[in-house]
């Protein structure tokens, strides 16, 4: 068994990190001052074919690949937290759920639009008393002659305001866990609004606001997928939304390690580069084995997750917990390794140490994780 990437994937990782070098890293210092995402990205990338990785080739994607996802998230985490996150939570977030629950006329109307980067997508699961707890939302959908009528309040929401469809979690009974049904809203429906944009510690250049549901009516074919098997599908979600988030993880970490090297070869302390010194170099390459192995986890997870393996879910988890938190320690050395001037702003890796923070929280917490790896010691 090879753990090499094949060919096709080299390419494909030559191919993103060209596009990213080209279209996304000569916008990060603007949309990081101006904390917005520049939509016109979304239209390279899809006309670059890096949003449709995981959809069929009939919606216009290029198949199922979840590798070539960690790829692809690596290198635009690479140039910028906030800025890849928009896309991947739009493409291989809330995408998905239309691919794989979409009715046809559901499917027709958006998934070709999301590989394009003609619209964007956003998924509304986490309320400001349910994050971690997803069947504890209280958010409902009343049924009606007409359809649905949809009343609540979801936090920390990516893409919020600028998604032209939002897939969002409701409760259409009391059942904890068979009670949460799926629907679509689409922007500008009556009822929905925004909060003020989040101010954040990291993800400066994406989107996060508050979605306030008030009396949003919707039509009875705006259920995704089948009514109280919302909570199913949003966990199914969460799979490819983790090889995500560690693929960022990967790219966070590899653009500090990266930088770390070269500043320790150009900068001088007691007359000599900081490189001529043991604890330096051995920092180093403690940093690279922790990203290694991290990225053959997250390799693994994705390509166990394509093939059904029965462990899949516990080496998604496995992967993301680990990537995170190997990200947050690669970072933090990187910050270390630069000294004050990894305290400034203008330096890179003061982005990615507050960009990678959140990759231990979002998409399932640590926590979260090691609940999912540990389910069953107890009796």
């Amino acid at each position: 068994m090879s753990w090499e990437l094949s060919a096709e994937h080299v390419a494909f990782r030559a191919t993103c990190r060209s596009f990213v070098d080209r279209e996304v890293r000569p916008l990060v210092a603007e949309a990081e001052a101006s904390r917005t995402f520049p939509r016109e990205l979304m239209k390279r990338l899809g006309a670059a074919g890096l949003l449709g990785l995981t959809t069929p080739e009939e919606f216009g994607g290029s198949g199922t690949d979840s590798l070539a996802v960690a790829i692809l998230s690596e290198e635009l985490a690479r140039a910028s937290g906030g800025l890849a996150v928009t896309a991947l939570v739009s493409a291989y977030m809330a995408g998905p759920h239309l691919v794989r629950h979409g009715t046809a006329a559901q499917q027709q109307r958006w998934v070709r639009a999301l590989c394009d980067g003609e619209a964007i997508a956003a998924i509304a699961v986490t309320e400001p008393q349910a994050g971690s707890d997803v069947a504890g939302m209280t958010s409902t959908a009343r049924r009606t002659d007409q359809g649905w009528v949809l009343n609540g309040r979801k936090m920390f929401i990516t893409n919020a305001s600028l998604a032209d469809v939002i897939v969002v979690g409701a409760r259409t009974s009391a059942d904890r866990h068979g009670g949460v049904t799926l629907f679509l809203v689409e922007a500008g429906s009556p009822g929905l609004s925004f909060g003020n944009p989040l101010v954040k510690m990291g993800w400066h250049s994406s989107d996060t606001r508050e979605v306030i549901l008030d009396d949003v009516p919707v039509a009875a074919d705006a259920v995704l997928g089948t009514e109280g098997r919302g909570f199913g599908q949003i966990m199914e979600g969460f799979q490819l939304e983790r090889v995500a988030l560690a693929g960022m993880g990967l790219g966070h970490a590899a653009e500090c390690l990266d930088l770390a090297r070269a500043y320790v070869r150009d900068r001088e302390a007691f007359g000599a580069p900081l490189i001529g010194l043991q604890t330096i170099r051995h920092r180093l390459a403690t940093m690279e084995i922790e990203l290694d192995a991290a990225r053959l986890m997250t390799h693994q997870s994705a390509a166990r997750l394509d093939a059904g393996h029965p462990d899949a879910l516990k080496t998604v988890a496995q992967a993301k917990y680990f990537a995170a938190v190997a990200a947050n320690r690669i970072v933090d050395d990187a910050v270390q390794l630069f000294g004050g001037a990894g305290f400034v702003e203008e330096t890179p890796v003061a982005m990615h140490y507050r960009d990678a923070r959140i990759l231990r929280i979002g998409g399932g917490t640590d926590e979260i994780q090691l609940e999912i790896l540990t389910k069953g010691l107890v009796p």
